[in-house]
């Protein structure tokens, strides 16, 4: 039997959606081992005048406890 936790994070990217999730789930595996899975709970963007400058994504990382 696994025990795993889930850890909530808010990244960001100027490129994508895909890439603030790739930017989070990097950051997080800096001081987080064994993750296990990433759900995205909430995508936004920052606008500014008519261009999309900055996309987010509120994370739900889940990893495992050894």
């Amino acid at each position: 039997m696994a025990v795993l936790k889930v850890l909530e994070i808010m990244a960001s990217s100027n490129k994508s959606w895909e890439q603030a999730t790739a930017n989070g789930v990097k950051h997080a595996s800096e001081s987080v081992k064994n993750i296990r899975s990433a759900y995205v709970q909430e995508q936004s963007a920052v606008v500014t005048g008519d261009t999309v400058t900055e996309y987010r994504v509120n994370l739900k990382i889940s990893f495992e406890v050894i």
